[in-house]
């Protein structure tokens, strides 16, 4: 459980400020090549892997939810990295693109709070 929370207490704070800087500067996105979107992709692929070295727990209480973004972050890292010029097209998607932020948002914010929170809730 140690681990679930030290790791949620980075990933937890990272969604959160990274979905809502997103939103307020969507308009950057506009101008980011396939060379930085490959580039993202590695980072999120070892990210991803980071998380999935460290947690691949498969109990079914909140801390499955480190686990799954784990795989998901490097499945996208993944894929960013193999396919950029699709990853850019489906960025195009703007009501995509909110409704995967305001999830990624929502996970954010749980994993915050069971990270700072006391017990086991």
């Amino acid at each position: 459980m140690a681990n679930s929370k030290h790791i949620a207490k980075l990933l937890g704070p990272t969604l959160i400020v990274m979905t809502i800087s997103e939103v307020m500067n969507a308009h950057i996105w506009a101008s980011v090549s396939v060379t930085q979107t490959y580039l993202a992709g590695s980072l999120w692929f070892v990210a991803g892997l980071s998380i999935i070295l460290a947690h691949n727990r498969w109990m079914f209480d909140w801390t499955i939810i480190v686990t799954l973004m784990g795989w998901f972050i490097m499945l996208g890292g993944l894929g960013r990295m193999f396919f950029p010029e699709s990853a850019q097209q489906g960025s195009g998607n703007a009501s995509l693109v909110l409704v995967v932020q305001a999830v990624l948002l929502a996970i954010g914010i749980v994993l915050t709070y069971k990270a700072f929170s006391r017990g086991d809730h």
